[in-house]
């Protein structure tokens, strides 16, 4: 007949409790897992330390100025009346298509035309913006220079 001195208890249900800091033999001898001496590796060192606050923690980072820090304004690819001057031939209408198709732009989508070098040819240049001395030359030259609107520059 079974009685209860014969039961057991189900194999696994009982872990034995790690003994640490009982000899190398053991697997967790020497330093006993806290590694290699600090407040932390001695008796009651670990009560002093505090987890600081996320707020103290942010301040005490030294902060890199970056893309979050500078202002949102947009970065114009810069054209020149000289590069104008050698592309386009006399009479010729400069759109953000024509420049992109004779390679003076990259994939920026706003233009900026500046007065570096001269220009002698009559263009209709189409343009995000005019530096004062380049919408002068060119409108001296006989062209003009008209500013692309916001709207224009989302549709494209």
């Amino acid at each position: 007949m079974k009685g209860l001195h014969l039961l057991k208890r189900a194999r696994g249900s009982r872990i034995k409790k790690t003994r640490i800091g009982r000899g190398n033999g053991s697997g967790i001898g020497s330093y006993s897992g806290k590694g290699i001496k600090g407040q932390r590796a001695r008796a009651g060192g670990r009560s002093g330390i505090t987890a600081r606050s996320m707020r103290q923690y942010l301040l005490r980072i030294p902060k890199v100025r970056g893309k979050g820090f500078k202002p949102q304004s947009s970065s114009y690819a810069i054209v020149t009346l000289g590069q104008l001057q050698t592309h386009f031939n006399d009479g010729e209408a400069v759109t953000l298509h024509h420049l992109r198709h004779k390679q003076l732009l990259s994939g920026m989508s706003e233009v900026k035309i500046l007065s570096g070098g001269e220009l002698s040819k009559k263009l209709e240049i189409q343009a995000h913006a005019f530096s004062a001395s380049a919408k002068a030359q060119i409108e001296k030259a006989g062209g003009t220079a008209t500013v692309i609107a916001a709207s224009e520059k989302k549709k494209k």
